[in-house]
């Protein structure tokens, strides 16, 4: 059972199918709605992942509003890897001799009317406090830049070249029919640091900042008007100072 409350905000999973609906309400807002995204009648994002999955909830404790959420697949080790969300879009064959307990965090986002960065930190927490209660040794999935094109991004890309690539052991390959290649093309750009950290997306930022790494490419997704990189990170990486920050607000 996951009960997590810092400040103004708790997490929790969602226990009910009510639950799980406001959960895909908030994605569509967040991802679909005036996003330039395919649109859904119901006006709910669903996918067969969520049955398979257990979904985190961060709220403000006054009011019970709904401010973000994310779904986790736990994997008993890479071997399980071809049933995750980013298998979809990466060819992931490296990571099936990972021998340790993993899990994708997928469809993570933020009420787009709040701005608190508590509830980053909140959510960060809830996770935390997963993580180590699993045993999980990896903690992997999809970042996402908004809209499908590159160009706006080529500084962000740049830096993920220059420093964040995966190891090679672990290195995701090219499965999706439509892609950029951003190592091969952007070889010789330096990146203009502030443009770079502009225009990365913060759940990502928060991943590299714990030595988290991504795919060589991105994938172009027309249908949630995205480009995304697969996203990794270690938990025996993450830096001890920072792991002790994590722990504190996870506990």
């Amino acid at each position: 059972m996951l009960r997590l409350r810092k400040g103004r905000y708790g997490a929790r999973f969602a226990e009910s199918s009510d639950d799980l609906s406001a959960c895909q309400r908030l994605r569509y807002l967040a991802f679909i709605d005036g996003s330039g995204a395919s649109q859904r009648e119901s006006g709910l994002d669903t996918d067969a992942f969520d049955a398979k999955c257990r979904h985190v909830m961060v709220e403000e404790v006054k009011t019970g509003t709904l401010v973000c959420c994310f779904r986790l697949l736990p994997l008993s080790d890479g071997a399980q890897i071809g049933d995750s969300y980013a298998a979809q879009y990466y060819e992931l064959s490296a990571l099936e001799a990972y021998a340790g307990r993993m899990v994708e965090m997928g469809r993570f986002c933020i009420h787009p009317a709040w701005k608190d960065p508590d509830i980053l930190r909140v959510a960060w927490g809830a996770m935390t406090n997963y993580v180590d209660r699993e045993g999980v040794e990896m903690l992997f999935g999809c970042s996402s830049f908004k809209g499908t094109e590159s160009e706006a991004y080529m500084d962000a890309f740049a830096l993920l070249n220059q420093r964040h690539i995966a190891p090679k052991r672990w290195l995701p390959r090219v499965k999706a029919p439509a892609i950029f290649p951003f190592a091969q093309r952007l070889k010789r750009r330096k990146p203009d640091m502030k443009r770079a950290q502009q225009g990365m997306p913060p759940l990502l930022r928060t991943y590299l900042l714990m030595g988290g790494w991504v795919s060589d490419h991105a994938v172009v997704d027309r249908d949630m008007n995205t480009l995304h990189v697969f996203t990794g990170l270690e938990i025996g990486e993450i830096p001890p100072a920072r792991a002790r920050l994590l722990r504190a607000t996870a506990g």
